[in-house]
């Protein structure tokens, strides 16, 4: 597990956007409670090695999820009360992890994702393995199907600002190299269920033949979560040196929840939603490897 962290973090300093995610874990395993203040903004950033510039861009992305209250200039920000009922839209970092860990109840659990990377999908499943962890959820068996971006395609996004030189794309292998640390993270997380737990652990990836614009979660074939990616300018240190590139922050993505048990309508989304997926996963796509 350490090893693939250093493959996921490296040497290289964090961004604001990892920060926060690291920031929202936290929050959603407890270790930051409701109406407790966060640290200062200068011990995060010494914690973090960081700028507080970056600090303060992560905490902004966590406000923007409604995850921080009391934001102001004179003392550290307080984690917010609970979000919103959820059937109303969440961004996914927020939405996605109490929807599996429903989804982990069942005694045969299978999710099928297409998305940009597994960061989202990676951090989330983190709470349900808690609870199998736990003692407060055990199914037989668990089967991830995973559908990415093909590391050979011309990615639609995220692209440099200025466009592509023909001499080398530093925005297209920081992407790869972020697919495949955090797809392997997640593989690692779920195998090792079956020497802890004895359960039956299925963890598959197909590569696309283009780059989605949404982002869809199937959680064992009775719900459906659709986001849309959506594109923003932004910058990034990656390897000493500044990316300006057009991407989407897949974790501020609005999740739509369809499940089949609440109408007609839900239930067609759900269906037409698994019967594309298989269709892709069976046809166009490829064999996808980590490398």
């Amino acid at each position: 597990m350490a090893q693939e962290n250093v493959s996921v973090n490296g040497s290289r300093r964090l961004t604001p956007q990892e920060i926060a995610d690291i920031l929202r874990e936290r929050i959603r395993t407890g270790e930051l409670r409701t109406g407790d203040r966060l640290p200062t903004q200068a011990e995060l950033a010494e914690e973090f090695g960081v700028e507080r510039g970056t600090v303060r861009q992560a905490l902004r992305a966590l406000q923007e999820d409604g995850l921080l209250s009391n934001v102001s200039k004179g003392s550290p920000p307080r984690i917010a009360e609970p979000v919103p009922a959820r059937e109303e839209p969440q961004p996914t970092m927020v939405g996605l992890a109490p929807r599996l860990v429903d989804a982990f109840a069942q005694d045969r659990v299978r999710i099928d994702a297409v998305c940009l990377t597994a960061e989202s999908l990676m951090l989330a499943l983190s709470e349900p393995v808690r609870h199998i962890h736990e003692g407060r959820r055990r199914p037989e068996s668990v089967e991830v199907r995973l559908l990415l971006p093909s590391r050979s395609i011309t990615l639609a996004f995220p692209v440099p600002v200025e466009g592509r030189d023909g001499t080398g794309d530093p925005v297209h292998e920081r992407w790869l190299t972020q697919r495949n640390a955090q797809a392997r993270v997640l593989r690692h997380n779920l195998l090792a269920l079956r020497a802890t737990h004895g359960i039956d652990v299925r963890v598959s990836f197909r590569a696309l033949p283009f780059t989605p614009p949404v982002k869809l979660y199937l959680l064992n074939g009775e719900e459906a979560l659709i986001g849309y990616y959506m594109l923003t300018r932004r910058e990034e240190e990656w390897e000493d040196r500044t990316l300006q590139m057009y991407d989407a922050l897949g974790s501020q993505s609005l999740l739509f929840s369809f499940a089949g048990r609440t109408g007609q309508r839900d239930r067609a989304f759900v269906e037409e939603s698994r019967k594309w997926f298989d269709a892709l996963w069976d046809t166009i796509t490829t064999d996808l490897t980590l490398s």
